[in-house]
């Protein structure tokens, strides 16, 4: 069971070490946030995303592919969510200061913007269920268990490392570089909300 257990871990962080909306959010909440605030936003960030893999795991994903109705509510939405969460972050870039204060974002917001980066794209949990859904064929019924394990341990290891990591070095960076990290990220974090409107309304087109 071991090995079943350092497959899911190994799978796991190839999947969440790719640049995205989720790391993103980690990296920002890291450089903007004192270290006990940032710790927690991550572990908003991996029950969101512990939700979203039990969630793609079972092949929920299916449901929205079927549903196009829902799939299109879920772009709208979620779009506008993130565009939204983009322009907060550009607008409050020259305010942000390295360890968090007065500017920092408040825990209710972080909580909610830990589920939309996990949720807001339909297609990443469509494309998560096809691939969870084809490992999950390959198990018997005793190592789906461990390998799930793997996969949870393996994202909570990345997202609290990441904060970590972070934490203790941004203290060393100018002041200029977090400036740059939060225009770069808004602009990214805004360009991926228009995207995912862009694309429902070419659903109704």
């Amino acid at each position: 069971m071991l090995a079943v257990y350092l497959r899911g871990m190994l799978i796991s962080i190839a999947l969440v070490s790719s640049i995205g909306m989720q790391n993103l959010f980690v990296f920002n909440s890291a450089m903007s946030n004192r270290l006990r605030r940032a710790l927690l936003i991550a572990a908003f960030v991996w029950v969101a995303d512990t939700t979203l893999t039990v969630v793609a795991f079972l092949g929920v994903g299916t449901i929205i592919t079927h549903y196009q109705w829902l799939k299109l509510v879920i772009l709208l939405v979620g779009g506008v969510v993130v565009i939204w969460m983009g322009w907060g972050i550009l607008r409050s870039a020259n305010a942000t200061t390295l360890g968090g204060g007065d500017t920092a974002m408040p825990l209710k917001e972080a909580f909610t913007g830990a589920w939309v980066v996990a949720f807001a794209n339909p297609q990443a949990i469509i494309d998560t269920s096809v691939s969870f859904g084809a490992m999950r064929s390959t198990l018997s019924n005793s190592q789906v268990l461990p390998f799930l394990l793997g996969i949870l341990s393996s994202t909570a290891l990345w997202f609290f490392g990441v904060t970590l990591i972070i934490g203790i070095l941004k203290n060393r960076l100018p002041r200029r570089f977090l400036l740059w990290i939060n225009i770069i990220s808004g602009a990214i974090v805004m360009v991926y909300g228009v995207t995912l409107v862009g694309h429902a309304v070419l659903m109704v087109v």
